[in-house]
């Protein structure tokens, strides 16, 4: 099994963004000598990729990102974001216990606070556990390089005291930006994004959510799916109903679904020895 974090040749490997910058540069250099009324068209087409490729999940344009992986196996993972829920992760650990199938659970911090019971119930479980930052802030990305770090090691220093440390990070809604590198570098920390979702916008939207799933999925994928009540504190029979048709319809496919880690072949979370540090 590979190293526990992006090894150093991965981080000291250099991103698309940088080559795509000097391209730009080098390109517009040209132009300027060739024809100078199209100067800036190549540093306009360099912003326009650093304006839409954070927003594609499966795109490491900025830093090294794990969305899914070809195994040859016939094989997907499941992961959940934005919990724990105290009315939808217990029944949903039933759900996966029932089935034989472990899960990870990308947690938001404050989330995890407020109900470290649900912590210990996920590890009892044999799941493992992500860092989805502190606050699950949707504008995340657009914040300073110190907030993004204090929400990602706020949440690592919490996740500590239940003994664990998380080595993958996703951050919210998928997007990254080009700080994160630097942040998740300094905290021995990988990004983990994912290559299959129902858009169900938080378990907003629920209807239908096991047929997009088994419509879109592919071995190799991460499926994407989240643990907290929807909308309105209704419909979690249904989304229990959807997560049921979706693990047996998978297995029914001839799906094996493997931890993550097994899945991308290096460990997601670590064990920490008691009164350890998190860093």
């Amino acid at each position: 099994m590979k190293s526990s974090v992006v090894s150093r040749r991965e981080w000291e490997v250099l991103s698309p963004a940088f080559f795509a910058g000097m391209m730009a540069f080098l390109a517009s250099s040209l132009m300027l000598l060739i024809r100078p009324a199209l100067v800036v068209a190549p540093l306009g087409v360099f912003v326009f990729l650093c304006l839409v490729a954070p927003f594609l999940p499966g795109v490491g344009f900025f830093l090294p990102v794990i969305s899914r992986r070809k195994t040859g196996r016939r094989a997907v993972a499941l992961t959940f974001d934005d919990g724990p829920d105290p009315d939808v992760t217990p029944r949903l650990l039933d759900l996966l216990r029932r089935h034989g199938v472990q899960a990870t659970f990308f947690v938001a911090g404050a989330r995890a606070e407020r109900h470290p019971g649900l912590i210990r119930g996920i590890l009892s479980r044999g799941h493992t556990l992500g860092n989805h930052s502190y606050h699950h802030d949707p504008l995340l990305m657009l914040r300073s390089r110190a907030k993004l770090q204090e929400e990602v090691a706020r949440t690592q220093d919490l996740l500590a005291a239940f003994a664990v440390r998380p080595l993958t990070f996703r951050p919210p809604v998928g997007i990254t930006n080009p700080r994160l590198p630097g942040v998740l570098r300094a905290l021995g920390m990988y990004c983990v994004t994912f290559s299959c979702r129902a858009f169900d916008r938080g378990n907003r939207r629920i209807a239908g959510l096991a047929e997009i799933i088994l419509k879109k999925v592919r071995p190799g994928d991460i499926i994407l799916l989240h643990d907290i009540t929807p909308k309105g504190g209704e419909g979690i029979e249904n989304w229990l109903t959807e997560m049921e048709q979706i693990v047996s319809d998978l297995k029914m496919q001839g799906y094996e679904i493997l931890p993550l880690s097994e899945l991308i072949d290096r460990p997601v979370m670590e064990r920490l020895a008691a009164g350890a540090s998190p860093s």
